[in-house]
This record gives C-alpha cells, sequence and structure tokens, in this order.
C-alpha cells in the first residue's frame, strides 16, 4: 500500500500535528504510547516542534476533566512535545466537522507562533476506522505522512489478506456487540473462526450447539459458556485447541472470558498460550489483548503485536480505513 512516508515530508523546524492513540492510562509502558517512540525520535532529531492531539474516553462533546490528557505531558516532555486537550472535548471531532479542523489549525497556530508551516503525522492506528475530524479532515488541509509505526502497522496486517499460509484462523473474543459485523466480513477470507468472549450470546440459541455438534466444514465455530457466562466451557478450549494447531496463519483478537476475574481466566490463557505457542504466523490485537499478554509474559510470542482491535479487523476486513484513505489522498 503506497501511503505517504515520512522520511518523505519535510518537518524540520515545523510544527507538527502528531495525532496518537491516547485512550489508555499514562502509562510510559503502555504498547500504545511506546509504539509511537520511533515517530517522535525522528521529529526530534528534525527540530520539529510536536504537538500532540488524541481522544480518551467518551465525553460526548462536553469537557470532563476526569478525562483530560494532562496527566500524559510528563510522558511526552523527554521529546519536548505538548499535549494538547482531549480532542473530544468539542463535538466537532466525532462528527467531522471540517470547519472544526480548520479552527483547530489555527488556534494552535495561536498557542504556538513563531514555528513554520503545520505538518500532520498519523500514528494513531486504533482510531483509524473512525471518520473524525483528526482523523480525515486535517489530512486535507495539510502536507502529511503516515507515522513509522503506523505504515508498519500495514505492512504487518496486509500479509494476512495477501497470500497467506492455511488454513488462515480468526479467534474473535470480547463482549462488544460490533464484532459481529467483523465476524461476517471475515468469514469470506478466513478458513475458520473461533467465537469466544460474551460474542457467543448474540448467537442465540445456535450457541448452544455448536461446539458438541460442530461439523467440520462448518466455518463458524461459536463456544459454550459456562453457567454465569463469564468464560468458555472447557470442551470448547479443547475444540479451539484442535483448530489451533491446525492453523498456518492465527489472528488473535480479544479474551475468552472475564480473564482479569480469578476462576474465569482459564478460556483466555489456554487459548492465548496455545497460539503463542503456535508455528503458524500468528498477530494480537486489541486493548484487552494488550492488556493479557504480559499477564502470561507473552509479549514477545507474536510475529506482530497490532494495538488496534476494531481497527485491526475492520482493516483485515475492508483492507483499507478511513484514516489510510486520507493519507492517501
Amino acid at each position: 500500500m503506497n501511503l505517504p512516508k515520512l522520511t518523505d515530508l519535510n518537518v524540520a523546524g515545523k510544527r507538527v500535528l502528531l495525532r496518537l492513540d491516547l485512550d489508555t492510562n499514562p502509562d510510559p509502558n503502555d504498547l500504545r504510547i511506546k509504539a509511537s517512540e520511533e515517530t517522535l525520535n525522528y521529529l526530534k532529531e528534525k527540530g520539529a516542534q510536536i504537538i500532540i492531539i488524541a481522544h480518551k474516553g467518551r465525553p460526548g462533546g462536553k469537557v470532563d476533566e476526569s478525562l483530560s490528557l494532562k496527566p500524559f505531558q510528563t510522558i511526552f516532555d523527554k521529546w519536548g512535545a505538548k499535549v494538547e486537550e482531549n480532542l473530544r472535548f468539542d463535538s466537532g471531532e466525532e462528527n467531522n466537522d471540517p470547519e472544526y479542523a480548520k479552527n483547530l489549525i489555527k488556534r494552535l497556530g495561536d498557542v504556538y507562533p513563531g514555528g513554520a508551516s503545520f505538518a500532520y503525522i498519523n500514528e494513531a492506528f486504533a482510531s483509524s476506522h473512525r471518520e473524525s475530524a483528526s482523523i480525515v479532515a486535517l489530512p486535507k488541509l495539510l502536507s502529511h505522512a503516515a507515522g513509522f509505526r503506523f505504515a508498519k502497522e500495514v505492512e504487518n496486517l496486509s500479509k494476512v489478506f495477501e497470500n497467506p499460509q492455511r488454513p488462515l484462523l480468526f479467534i474473535i473474543g470480547g463482549a462488544k456487540k460490533d464484532k459481529q459485523d467483523y465476524i461476517k466480513s471475515l468469514e469470506s477470507l478466513s478458513d475458520k473462526i473461533l467465537v469466544g468472549g460474551r460474542l457467543p450470546e448474540y448467537y442465540g440459541d445456535m450457541a448452544l450447539e455448536s461446539v458438541r455438534n460442530k461439523n467440520e466444514q462448518d466455518k463458524l465455530v461459536i463456544a459454550n459458556l459456562v453457567q454465569d457466562k463469564e468464560d468458555i466451557t472447557l470442551n470448547s478450549i479443547e475444540v479451539f485447541e484442535k483448530e489451533i494447531a491446525k492453523a498456518k496463519t492465527i489472528v488473535l483478537a480479544g479474551p475468552m472470558g472475564k480473564y482479569e476475574e480469578k476462576g474465569h481466566g482459564q478460556g483466555t490463557e489456554r487459548i492465548f498460550k496455545a497460539v503463542s505457542s503456535s508455528n503458524a504466523f500468528k498477530i494480537v490485537g486489541g486493548g484487552d489483548s494488550l492488556l493479557i499478554l504480559p499477564i502470561y509474559n507473552l509479549e514477545d510470542k507474536f510475529d506482530w503485536v497490532s494495538v488496534g482491535g476494531g481497527a485491526m479487523l475492520e482493516f483485515l476486513a475492508k483492507r483499507t480505513l478511513p484514516g489510510i484513505e486520507a493519507l492517501k489522498q
């Protein structure tokens, strides 16, 4: 995919609007923060004036101090970067209001005067499936490029649909109902899709029989849940492990249960460990998945760890994202 490269963008002495993923805790070891370091180092070396823009949570277009980005400032001080306030404190961000984008540039120009013109860099892959002003409107107004990590996300995830080794297996967990749409979109690409977490609930009575009476030709394999619905059953774990053992390419997105509670982590632990031990080309992604990896010391056991959850699945299903299309313009 021909994305504009950061190394081809003149950033020396410029004010750079760097869109990051900060919808997380202000922890310098958080992967979404560490993923931006290569780009930050490059910009600092080039003498750019770095202005970080991002969102956190769902404040609904109103100021909510509990969702302030101020706690992140100390993390980025070593790059001389300034962290702007939560973009979603203004409804224009989520509404993709072009006037909001124009006014944002003007306001930041007033706040940070004296520099050369602005440039824009998208290092927020996990937010690039959303048509927000900072993702799709800003690149139309400024010279722009993909961040280093963003480009690597596209490169590594593209391997899943560009001549993948088969069988190609998706394992999708978590609780968000919109993952059902991604699952449907991924059926044509995959050889097998294993569904766990709370998602089996959304498939109604089908989930009661699917694992025990599974036909080998079925592409969609839906786990049974334990009685309190906070984990998948032992039988489901064993069926999933057999599919993992056969796969040559695996995409793992989301936990199999409420892993953070004692007594509900068996499905998540066994499935994550089975995938990490596989000889397949394996990718893991999503917010919860990033939290799970250090629990079981699996951070370096995957071929690629994606910072995207919904963005990762949407990219694999559609082979592009609104944020990618905006950068290509």
